[in-house]
C-alpha cells in the first residue's frame, strides 16, 4: 500500500509538534508546517518534512498545499488544522479589532485551507479532514473570551460541513482537548499586552488577582488534570485511521466532565459550575 500523508499545521510546538513526530512514528508522511521558516528549518533537521503555512496568508496557504500534492502526486490522506493562539481578558476590554484578528487564524483561515484541500479529496475519493478545538468549545472559562468565540464557531462550522459531507468518503472530526502541555499560556501573554489595557479597566483589581497571576507568574506543576500532547496524537491517529471515526474525541477527564455536565445541567446549573472554575 502506498504511505498514507498528513498535512498538520502549527508544529512548532506543542499538540502539531508531538503529532507531527507521533504520526511520522506511525508510518505516515507528515507535512509538519509553521508559520515562521526558522521554525520550519529546525523541524526538517529533526527529520520532518516541513514548509511555512500561515493561516492568515492565501498565497502562504496555497502554496503549502501546491508543496504537498508535488511530493505526493496529487494526493492527500488527511489534515489536521491545529494552529491557534489565545488572546486573554475580559469581553468587555476586548477590542473589536482583537476579535476579528484572533478570528483569521483560528477559524477563517481554517475554513479556507479547508476549502483548499476538499476538492484533492473529492478528486482521490477520500480524506480525513481533523480539527483541533478545545474543551472551551463546549462550555466557557471567564477571561477567555476570543478564545471561547473561536472555537464555539469552528464547531458549528466542522459539524456543518460533518453533515453536508455524508454520502462522500470525506470524514469530518473534531478533536476537543482539555489541559494539555503546550506554550499556549506563554504565546497569549503578547496579545494580551499589544490588545487588553487593563491599568485603565474596572476590572483592574480582578486582574491583578487572578489573570495576570496566571500569566506571569511560574506554575507550581502542571494543573492536575493536565496531560501530555501525545493523548491528543494518539485520537488523531484513530481518526484517520479507523475505517469508522467518530465525529469527536475528547481528550483529558475535565472534557468528558464538561461534556456530562453539559447534557445534564441547566444553562444556570452548568453557569454555577463554571464561574468556580
Amino acid at each position: 500500500m502506498a504511505q498514507k500523508s498528513i498535512l498538520i499545521t502549527g508544529c512548532s510546538s506543542g499538540i502539531g509538534y508531538d503529532a507531527a513526530h507521533f504520526m511520522k512514528n506511525a508510518g505516515w508522511q507528515v507535512f509538519a508546517t509553521c508559520r515562521a521558516e526558522p521554525d520550519c528549518a529546525r523541524l526538517r533537521g529533526e527529520g520532518l518534512e516541513s514548509f511555512p503555512l500561515d493561516y492568515t496568508d492565501t498565497d502562504s496557504m496555497t502554496a503549502a498545499v501546491a508543496e504537498c500534492v508535488s511530493r505526493t502526486g496529487g494526493t492527500l490522506d488527511a489534515l489536521f488544522n491545529n494552529g491557534a493562539y489565545g488572546c486573554p481578558g475580559a469581553v468587555e476590554d476586548l477590542p473589536t479589532e482583537a476579535l476579528r484578528e484572533i478570528f483569521e487564524t483560528n477559524l477563517f483561515g481554517y475554513h479556507e485551507l479547508t476549502r483548499q484541500i476538499i476538492p484533492i479529496m473529492r478528486a482521490q475519493g477520500h480524506g480525513r479532514i481533523v480539527n483541533c478545538s478545545s474543551v472551551l468549545g463546549l462550555a466557557v472559562m471567564r477571561w477567555r473570551g476570543a478564545y471561547n468565540a473561536t472555537k464555539f464557531a469552528m464547531e458549528g462550522l466542522t459539524d456543518t460541513l460533518r453533515l453536508e459531507m455524508r454520502g462522500t468518503d470525506i470524514h469530518v472530526i473534531l478533536i476537543e482537548p482539555g489541559p494539555v502541555t503546550s506554550k499556549i499560556r506563554e504565546n497569549s501573554i503578547p496579545h494580551f499586552e499589544r490588545w487588553i489595557d487593563w491599568k485603565a479597566s474596572p476590572r483592574k483589581d480582578q486582574y491583578e488577582r487572578t489573570l495576570l497571576k496566571r500569566l506571569y507568574e511560574p506554575s507550581s506543576g502542571p494543573d492536575q488534570f493536565e496531560l501530555p500532547a501525545s493523548a491528543v496524537s494518539k485520537k488523531l491517529l484513530h481518526a484517520v485511521d479507523s475505517p469508522r471515526p467518530r465525529p469527536r474525541y475528547y481528550v483529558t477527564t475535565p472534557t468528558y466532565v464538561i461534556g456530562f455536565l453539559r447534557r445534564i445541567l441547566s444553562t444556570r446549573g452548568l453557569d454555577w459550575v463554571l464561574s468556580r472554575i
